[in-house]
C-alpha cells in the first residue's frame, strides 16, 4: 500500500501546483475584466505575424475587440502603459515579443503557455528599442527653454515641454506626413501628427492654431501651428518623438543647442 500511495501523492502535488500556476496566469491575463472569458484560457488569441495600423478614431480597447485579444494584452505587447493613447498611423503587434522573429513554441496540454504570455506584459519596453539613429534630420519645432524631460515609462512625460510665446510658429521637425490634426486625444489640445516613414511619428500638443490639415505633406521647418496653451496652464510646446509607436527621448535625437 505504501508503495501505491506515495507516488500518486507526489503525482497530486505537482497538478495542484500547475493549475495554480495556470490560475495565476490567468488572472494576470484578465486583471482588467469583469466578463467571463473562456475562449483559450487567457482571454486573448494571438496572431502571430500579424500587425494592424491605427486609424483615426481607433481605441486600443476597440482593436484588441475586434481581435480577439485583452486589452491589457495588446497594451503590454506593445509597450503602451496607462492612459493607453494611441496615434493614427501607429503600428500596434498582434501578437507578444513582435520584434521576434519567430513566435515562442506552446506545448499543448502543458502550464507552459501561462506563463510565456505574461512574461512580455512584464518587460515591453525592451522588447523593442530606438537604433542609434535615425533616418530623419531632426530639428527643433520651436526655440525657447526647456521645461521638461522625457522619462521612460512616465505616462505625462513621454516627451519634452518647451516655453515659448502664444502665437510663435511651430515647426515640422522633419519630413513627413500629417496623419492627424485635431484635439480628440485628451491631455494634448490641439495637436498635430506626423508620420516620417513607417517608423518614426512625430508629436506636437497645446497648439492655439492649427495650420495643416490630415494628409499634408509637409517639409523639415515649415510652419504647421501657432504655440499655445490649449490643454496645458501656460503657453508651451509638448513635443514627443516616436519610434514604432513607443515613445523615444527626443534630445537623442535633435541636435544640440
Amino acid at each position: 500500500m505504501t508503495q501505491t500511495t506515495t507516488p500518486t501523492r507526489a503525482t497530486i502535488g505537482r497538478t495542484t501546483t500547475a493549475r495554480i500556476l495556470l490560475s495565476i496566469g490567468v488572472a494576470l491575463a484578465l486583471a482588467a475584466c469583469s466578463s467571463t472569458v473562456t475562449r483559450s484560457g487567457s482571454g486573448s488569441t494571438p496572431k502571430y505575424g500579424a500587425t494592424t495600423v491605427v486609424q483615426r478614431g481607433d481605441t486600443l480597447y476597440r482593436i484588441a475587440t475586434d481581435n480577439g485579444i485583452a486589452m491589457r494584452d495588446l497594451a503590454a505587447w506593445n509597450g503602451i502603459s496607462a492612459p493607453y493613447t494611441i496615434y493614427p498611423g501607429q503600428r500596434l503587434s498582434l501578437y507578444p515579443g513582435g520584434g521576434r522573429s519567430t513566435p515562442p513554441r506552446q506545448a499543448a496540454g502543458t502550464s507552459t503557455p501561462a506563463p510565456r504570455t505574461t512574461t512580455p506584459a512584464r518587460t515591453p519596453p525592451a522588447a523593442t528599442p530606438a537604433p542609434a539613429s535615425s533616418s530623419v534630420a531632426w530639428r527643433w519645432p520651436v526655440d525657447g527653454q526647456l521645461l521638461s524631460r522625457f522619462e521612460a515609462g512616465q505616462p505625462t512625460k513621454q516627451g519634452i515641454d518647451i516655453a515659448g510665446s502664444g502665437g510663435a510658429p511651430v515647426r515640422a521637425a522633419g519630413d513627413g506626413t500629417v496623419v492627424y490634426s485635431g484635439s480628440g486625444l485628451v491631455g494634448y489640445g490641439e495637436l498635430i501628427i506626423i508620420k516620417h516613414d513607417e517608423q518614426w511619428l512625430s508629436a506636437y500638443g497645446h497648439n492655439r492654431n492649427r495650420l495643416v490639415n490630415e494628409g499634408a505633406v509637409v517639409k523639415a521647418g515649415q510652419q504647421i501651428a501657432e504655440l499655445g496653451r490649449t490643454g496645458a496652464s501656460r503657453d508651451m510646446l509638448h513635443f514627443e518623438i516616436r519610434y514604432n509607436g513607443k515613445p523615444v527621448d527626443p534630445l537623442k535625437y535633435l541636435p544640440r543647442k
